[in-house]
């Protein structure tokens, strides 16, 4: 009876939200999207989210530094998470193999749409990443830069954490206490490498004729340097790590995984704010990422290795926390600026980037076999089937770029688990 309710509340409040999602994908303009994005950087009106966002900083310059006697742009390449932080023995003494190649062909496949895209598209995507990389202020540019050079480490999802449950988060990962997790999610992050090779897509400063303004960095190096990167545009190596991290801490602490998913795509959105990709890149990064999070989670030897780090982390984090994680990652206003419902607009405006929706007539939606898995943490009490269906009620209408004609890459690039996790918590 209990779940014939549940199920019966639900498909209620989606049958009204679906009326609304067509128009809600294009409903937000650019310059309120900046604004958005702009609350969640060193900017912010919080002073303890602003001191948090200092935090994770000045720890990730001391990692970045290492023993040496001052950080230099020739160190960063080299540097990775300390045998402390990580506990790469333990990962590599369960023999685990995460089948690299295997995943990185699924996800060239995953991204062929991309070859049959119009070239007014293509000219939307340069036109949409010049407009945020010109109208981004200081410390929006500041907080990429922060992103950008966090890639090999974690830091970057504390402030997803709400302040006391992100400074507890950071004085655990710094003492090694979540070593099981931070090893594990790193090993995680299937390469972009062999897909940017393949596509073969030149970055946004590279275009003849190209406006971008690359950002000289005063945060991390502090020596003046304008940031680039190299390979290929498509689909974003950043945004895989910042999505694939993100959902996977999500998964582990339920109690933030909309704010922490809702990183993921603000990790995204840096990558634009730089001139270093495209909308089209990070749109493709988070269909990979979800994808590889998802495939990994249905693996159960992968979730034996998964639980026990979810264990030592939750264990860290109550410790430092000196209460229940519930407590510690509670909601405080506006010092948790990523629990703003003004993010889920965010979020789903970064799964469009207001791209052309092309017309047609258009297949209905099919939820891959176990994709229900990346809301099994967060919604313990639905059964797969009402998963399933808050999927389905809360995608992205049909017909953006990337969403192609196979049933996979309709699914992952239409799937909005922000809109997903909503529209449960409100039938709570």
């Amino acid at each position: 009876m209990k779940g014939t309710i549940m199920k019966l509340h639900i498909t209620v409040l989606a049958s009204s939200l679906a009326l609304a999602m067509p128009a809600l994908a294009k409903d937000i303009p650019l310059s309120q999207a900046e604004s958005i994005a702009k609350s969640v950087t060193p900017d912010s009106a919080s002073v303890a989210f602003n001191d948090l966002e200092a935090q994770w900083l000045t720890q990730l310059r001391k990692a970045l530094q290492g023993d040496t006697a001052a950080l230099t742009r020739d160190a960063l390449a080299q540097m990775r998470q300390n045998s402390i932080q990580a506990d790469n023995a333990w990962l590599q003494a369960s023999g685990y193999d995460f089948h690299t190649t295997e995943n990185q062909q699924m996800g060239i496949t995953l991204l062929s749409a991309f070859n049959t895209l119009p070239e007014a598209v293509l000219k939307d995507n340069l036109a949409t990443v010049t407009a945020i990389n010109h109208d981004a202020d200081v410390n929006t540019r500041h907080q990429a830069l922060a992103d950008a050079e966090s890639v090999e480490y974690l830091y970057f999802l504390s402030d997803a954490m709400g302040p006391r449950l992100g400074r507890a988060f950071l004085a655990a990962y710094d003492k090694g206490e979540l070593g099981k997790a931070a090893a594990l999610i790193k090993a995680s992050e299937v390469s972009t490498g062999a897909a940017k090779k393949y596509f073969h897509y030149p970055r946004p400063y590279q275009v003849p004729g190209n406006t971008i303004h690359l950002t000289p960095d005063d945060v991390v190096v502090k020596d003046g340097h304008p940031y680039t990167a190299g390979g290929g545009a498509f689909p974003s190596g950043h945004t895989n790590t910042g999505y694939t991290d993100a959902l996977l801490m999500a998964e582990m602490i339920p109690e933030r995984f909309d704010a922490l998913v809702i990183r993921g795509a603000r990790y995204g959105y840096s990558r634009l704010v730089l001139g270093v990709h495209y909308p089209l890149d990070v749109m493709g990064a988070r269909m990979v990422a979800q994808r590889n999070v998802a495939h990994y989670l249905n693996d159960p030897y992968y979730r034996t290795l998964f639980n026990e780090a979810r264990a030592q982390l939750r264990e860290a984090l109550v410790k430092e926390c000196g209460t229940t994680i519930v407590e510690c990652a509670a909601s405080t206003g506006k010092d948790d600026p990523y629990r703003d419902p003004a993010m889920h607009t965010f979020y789903r405006f970064t799964m469009t980037y207001n791209l052309p929706q092309q017309k047609g007539e258009h297949q209905p939606l099919k939820i891959p076999k176990g994709a229900d898995v990346l809301l099994q943490t967060a919604l313990p009490n639905l059964s797969p089937a009402q998963r399933q269906a808050l999927m389905e009620e809360t995608a992205l209408p049909a017909g953006y770029p990337l969403s192609g004609e196979t049933e996979d890459q309709q699914f992952w690039q239409r799937l909005d688990l922000s809109a997903a996790y909503e529209m449960a918590r409100k039938t709570r």
